[in-house]
């Protein structure tokens, strides 16, 4: 029986994405793209071309499930965190409309399913990304690899119960 993860990076200028599809044992890449939000317009208009480029995803693709990225909040910069959560909330927004389950995961436990250290650089994950979906090269740019991660980290851990956040 098959199933297929959208993993997802929210981002207000680009959301990465990637699509992994599950058969049995054997895991591959379906698509893996980004949505971008056009950065000279509004903060709504972002939101909206966000919402309607995840909802377009969602549609074509079929994911039984959402993974994505928690949002990380630096002490220095709260106001980032905030429009950030504008754009994870519109990506919600969009997996709730097509009736499907959003799984979160933080940014150091995706890394450390991927690369054994929670502080790893966007290359090594992105290298990691590369070998374990066998890639011929590292996905650029690296939202997409980011994407991939959510999804990738989902998959291995699909089984375990997960915290709601």
């Amino acid at each position: 029986m098959s199933f297929r993860i959208l993993g997802i990076d929210p981002g207000l200028n680009i959301t990465g994405y990637g699509v992994l599809e599950a058969d049995g044992g054997q895991l591959r890449l379906c698509e893996a793209g980004v949505v971008r939000g056009q950065s000279r317009r509004s903060l709504t208009a972002r939101l909206l071309e966000i919402h309607q480029g995840v909802s377009e995803v969602i549609a074509g693709l079929q994911p039984g499930v959402m993974a994505v990225e928690q949002l990380y909040s630096h002490y220095q910069r709260p106001r980032t965190a905030i429009l950030m959560g504008h754009a994870r909330g519109v990506i919600c927004l969009a997996a709730a409309q097509a009736g499907i389950e959003v799984v979160p995961y933080a940014s150091t436990q995706i890394k450390r399913i991927l690369t054994g250290s929670g502080r790893s650089p966007k290359a090594q994950v992105q290298r990691a990304i590369q070998r374990e979906l066998a890639l011929d090269r590292t996905p650029e740019p690296a939202d997409v690899a980011d994407a991939l991660a959510v999804a990738l980290c989902h998959y291995y851990l699909k089984d375990k119960p997960t915290p709601i956040s």
